[in-house]
């Protein structure tokens, strides 16, 4: 029994020294925001077949505010025009799209002049602003090394939650101030946040533009569309 004790008590020790850097600290927990993650959904094969056809100026990349572009009557005015491919799956955080642009090989077969990137919302339930911000940037990183003569427009995150005063409207303003720094004035990268353009005067947040305070509405494209493409339009020159 004693020997047990004793080889438990070193397991234990071992333990706690693998957790330790060489310097003593504390070792670093791994960012989820910023870890690839494949969830294996159907729309995933339909953008690589879609990218094989080539012919592809412009791809949106993001979560379900991105995909619910569709095909609406917003898309087919503004972005069938310009060759645009609608890269949004639902439900993705930073780390799917990440899978999705180096392992899923989204981007390896096409060489967009513009990739308009917003994501990050479907995070800010588990991460930090920090967090969410280092995974948008390595994603914004990413789309540099596997295309490099492709402009990035980010956009900082749309706001959610009725209210101005939200604990998510907060970590959504921290983020984008953070990744608000990456732009590098449209040579490589141009940061573009329109989320004021979604709000009442005091910033609520309506159903007619976001009926359930995240989805857009018809209306909330038509708004998304109008803010965003001067600075498309510039990019695309």
């Amino acid at each position: 029994m004693r020997a047990a004790k004793i080889v438990y008590g070193l397991v234990l020790t071992l333990a706690s020294v693998l957790m330790l850097l060489p310097n003593g600290s504390a070792v670093e927990k791994k960012n989820p925001a910023t870890t690839p993650q494949n969830r294996d959904v159907g729309r995933h094969k339909q953008f690589l077949a879609l990218a094989e056809k080539g012919g592809i100026d412009v791809v949106f990349i993001g979560d379900s505010i991105t995909e619910g572009w569709g095909n609406n009557a917003v898309w087919k005015k503004h972005y069938v025009p310009l060759k645009a491919a609608n890269f949004g799956i639902g439900g993705d955080q930073t780390g799917h799209v990440l899978w999705r642009i180096t392992e899923g090989k989204e981007l390896d077969t096409i060489t967009p002049k513009v990739a308009v990137v917003m994501i990050g919302t479907n995070n800010t339930g588990r991460d930090s602003a920090e967090q969410i911000a280092e995974g948008i940037t390595l994603i914004v990183k990413t789309i540099q090394e596997k295309t490099p003569k492709t402009k990035v427009l980010l956009l900082g995150v749309f706001p959610r939650s009725v209210k101005a005063d939200s604990p998510a409207r907060k970590k959504i303003s921290e983020i984008n101030t953070i990744i608000a720094k990456l732009d590098d004035g449209g040579k490589k990268v141009k940061y573009l946040d329109i989320g004021q353009k979604f709000l009442t005067e005091d910033g609520t947040l309506t159903k007619e533009v976001m009926p359930d305070a995240l989805h857009l509405s018809g209306k909330g494209y038509e708004i998304w569309a109008e803010a965003m493409n001067p600075t498309l339009q510039e990019l695309l020159k």
